[in-house]
């Protein structure tokens, strides 16, 4: 049987208390730091504009256009409005470290 997917949520409060652990900072300055870094990317997401973080991902914003979707209670035709959707794209390099260790049983694995 495969490892459990459901594991511990990572919150702001962890992600500033890690940068407190490592970096050396004060725990406000830990905190500022963190809150800065997630504003400039939400900034730069409102604005359209594409995250790349090396060996990360991209967070990426795409149009979508208006179209015709289906109530799947009633079956009625309802227009969808235009809107934007925000999308991540990992990197190989997360890619691989996720899947590094893992018993998935991809493509050549022997079944016992």
């Amino acid at each position: 049987m495969g490892l459990a997917m459901a594991g511990k949520t990572v919150t702001r409060a962890d992600l500033c208390e890690a940068v407190y652990q490592k970096v050396g900072l004060s725990r406000t300055e830990s905190a500022t730091l963190v809150e800065l870094v997630l504003k400039e990317i939400t900034d730069c997401l409102e604005r359209g504009e594409t995250v790349k973080l090396s060996s990360f991902g991209s967070f990426v914003v795409r149009k979508k256009g208006q179209r015709i979707g289906r109530n799947p209670k009633t079956g009625k035709e309802v227009p969808i409005s235009p809107r934007r959707v925000m999308v991540f794209k990992p990197s190989a390099i997360l890619k691989q470290r996720i899947n590094a260790g893992s018993d998935g049983g991809g493509a050549g694995a022997a079944e016992p």
